[in-house]
């Protein structure tokens, strides 16, 4: 397969499976952009198995030779379009080759970012990563055109990436007369120079298919045309292209080296992907089923639910709905000015020592599909939100950690281990979802719509007389971003302790006797993410009339309340009450928000108060346990604040049997 055949059999081709993408670049009105013709790799191996072969061994000569195939298939084509209006041929077309539903898009045929090596050099290369660097847009000359001095051959000289595209000079002529032709003198032809848009980013593989005490490489890729500004910072890319490499900056007293890079074709972002994980049908019909069986106790069926979560910690049954009501979140919406209320909740825990707060972080990480763990202690204002570097004279920004969990989960472990300025940054990036930047002259603003779940512990002693934000040294405005704040105090309690103490020494007799699990009682992890990832796809709760006057109440009694906590109290405390009530209505498999969803949004609220309006204390949050019968553990703590809100008047039934559960 050489020279003109390759290209017309390529044509043949392109004509037979792509006439459509054809047609439409060629009506396309303006013939000086460049137009992708997108070809899935998996069609090739289909249609003509040799051909996929030569183009993933030798993607530098066969992909050129494509889009020279694409141009004269536009040729054919042409002629039975030329009468309609802006039908043109258009000689910038590149093929990018699609990977996807490929045997190249399997983790075993392509490496990960730090297992590229020599090897791989000059073949069709697919990576995963996230992008962590986005470069400047920038324009390089395509090719330049030298004329012998001697014969008149005219030939084309590309730039190299090794020597960071340059074009070099030529130092013999290609022309098919050697022995004529041995001149070295060449002039170049000035009249037609040629450019490409160009940009580098760097992607880094994602750490989640890291080991314990792996570093995460990372390499340079190149765009060019198209390509070009198709993806930002803090997008999980898969990118398909030519390994090479190029020499590194000559920067004084550094030593030159050849880096590794790779010269894109084709990249797909991977974002709208995030929450796509897959959900077979039959994970669905169990999850109506399950719901189907717990009918008339819906509360014991919630609860078979967050039994699943963190599993290896007995109890702390508050603490457990908080993370899944954490997780699942509320529904965003856009206020008619245009305004957006965040959907996610934040979520911090206040505890001693040794009270499970790390492990939470950890198990809430492996249930969302894209998270970012960080310690307060290792993390820089630059290390959460985004930092300037500069690389070869150019100034360039690089996400951080926030960023980087964009559309996920960001675990801040040790938050009070965090300078003052530091804790500041984030308060933009918690409330308003963005990040607004201007160091060295780059001032842009970048998305972080992700919840943020930090665990701290108290400054010294934790003192119940003094507020929450005197005992954590976080201050107030921090503080009323989070929807929930758990305070978890050891108190040994020596009840307690022979409760854990039995639990733990008759669950490992348990592991050595019998090691299936009971999937009726508890929840294994991949089910878990699944229905996670199922109610937030596909439920979008609606507030009843009954859920809104159960949570206006609440909020205007807190406000009146002689006991209230300034620092909580705010109007972000009803928009959270909503956001964890829409998140209830959700974990319970529904699509309205109901009062049963309103009253567990306002115990959840109350757990997060020093001080209560409904009741003097609301119990340790670190003692709080799954209850035997918790439909009517529900229907007490009901009849309970609505007496408080005085609301019992509005919902005889409640006196009348005592629940209001359907």
């Amino acid at each position: 397969m050489e020279g003109n055949g390759d290209s017309k059999e390529l044509a043949a081709y392109l004509l037979k499976h792509h006439s459509e993408q054809l047609c439409s670049i060629i009506l396309s009105p303006d013939p000086r952009l460049h137009y992708p013709l997108l070809v899935d790799f998996a069609e090739i191996m289909d249609d003509n198995p040799t051909l996929s072969q030569f183009i993933f061994a030798k993607p530098t000569e066969y992909l050129p030779l494509f889009d020279e195939a694409a141009v004269w298939a536009q040729k054919v084509i042409l002629g039975d379009l030329k009468q309609r209006e802006n039908a043109s041929l258009k000689d910038n077309i590149h093929v990018r080759i699609n990977i996807s539903g490929s045997p190249l898009e399997c983790p075993e045929t392509f490496p990960s970012i730090g297992r590229v090596r020599v090897k791989h050099r000059g073949m069709l290369l697919t990576i995963k990563g996230t992008i962590i660097r986005s470069g400047a847009m920038k324009m390089i000359e395509g090719e330049r055109i030298y004329e012998c001095r001697r014969c008149k051959h005219r030939f084309k000289v590309y730039p190299e990436v090794e020597t960071r595209n340059s074009i070099p000079k030529p130092i013999f002529c290609p022309s098919q007369r050697p022995k004529f032709c041995e001149s070295t003198s060449f002039q170049l032809v000035e009249d037609n120079k040629i450019c490409h848009d160009y940009q580098e980013i760097k992607i880094q593989e994602s750490t989640q298919v890291l080991g314990v005490g792996a570093i995460p490489r990372s390499i340079p890729v190149i765009l060019k045309d198209d390509l070009v500004d198709t993806v930002k910072a803090g997008d999980d890319v898969i990118v398909t292209g030519i390994l090479t490499a190029k020499w590194s900056p000559d920067l004084r007293d550094v030593r030159c080296d050849l880096d590794p890079v790779l010269i894109a074709n084709h990249v797909r972002r991977m974002n709208e992907l995030k929450s796509e994980i897959d959900i077979p049908d039959d994970a669905i019909l169990k999850f109506k089923q399950f719901w189907t069986d717990f009918k008339d106790t819906p509360l014991k069926g919630r609860n078979a639910i967050l039994k699943g979560i963190c599993p290896q910690v007995f109890g702390l049954f508050t603490v457990k709905l908080a993370v899944a009501l954490t997780l699942i979140g509320g529904v965003q919406h856009v206020d008619a000015s245009g305004t957006k209320v965040r959907g996610e909740s934040h979520l911090l825990l206040v505890g001693d020592p040794g009270t499970g707060k790390s492990q939470f972080l950890k198990f809430a990480a492996k249930l969302s599909n894209r998270s970012v763990i960080t310690t307060g202690l290792g993390s820089t204002s630059a290390g959460l939100t985004v930092t300037a570097v500069k690389d070869g004279g150019e100034w360039m920004l690089e996400a951080g950690a926030l960023v980087l969990a964009d559309g996920g989960l960001c675990c801040i472990d040790e938050f009070d281990s965090m300078r003052e300025h530091d804790r500041a940054t984030i308060h933009e990036a918690m409330e308003q979802q963005t990040i607004s930047v201007a160091k060295a002259g780059l001032v842009t603003t970048l998305s972080t719509r992700t919840l943020v779940f930090g665990a701290t512990n108290p400054k010294g002693q934790y003192d119940k007389d003094q507020p929450l934000s005197v005992n954590t040294t976080l201050s107030g405005p921090l503080l009323s971003r989070f929807d929930i704040v758990l305070v978890l105090l050891d108190t040994r309690n020596p009840e307690w302790d022979a409760v854990v103490s039995s639990h733990i020494l008759a669950e490992e007799e348990t592991k050595s006797h019998n090691s299936e699990e009971d999937l009726r009682s508890t929840w294994a992890l991949p089910m878990l993410r699944r229905y996670i990832q199922f109610v937030k796809r596909y439920f979008r709760p609606v507030l009843t009339k009954e859920a809104e006057k159960v949570i206006s109440s609440y909020y205007q009694l807190q406000r009146r309340s002689v006991t209230q906590n300034a620092a909580r109290t705010t109007v972000r405390m009803l928009e959270s009450l909503i956001r964890l009530a829409q998140a209830h209505a959700r974990l319970m498999f529904r699509n309205e928000v109901t009062r049963l969803d309103a009253i567990t949004a306002i115990l959840c609220i109350e757990s997060s108060m020093t001080t209560s309006a409904i009741v003097d204390s609301m119990g340790n949050a670190l003692h709080s346990n799954f209850a035997e019968n918790p439909d009517q553990e529900y229907a007490k703590q009901e009849k309970l604040i609505l007496e408080k809100l005085n609301l019992l008047h509005e919902f005889p039934e409640v006196i009348s049997t005592g629940s209001s559960i359907c």
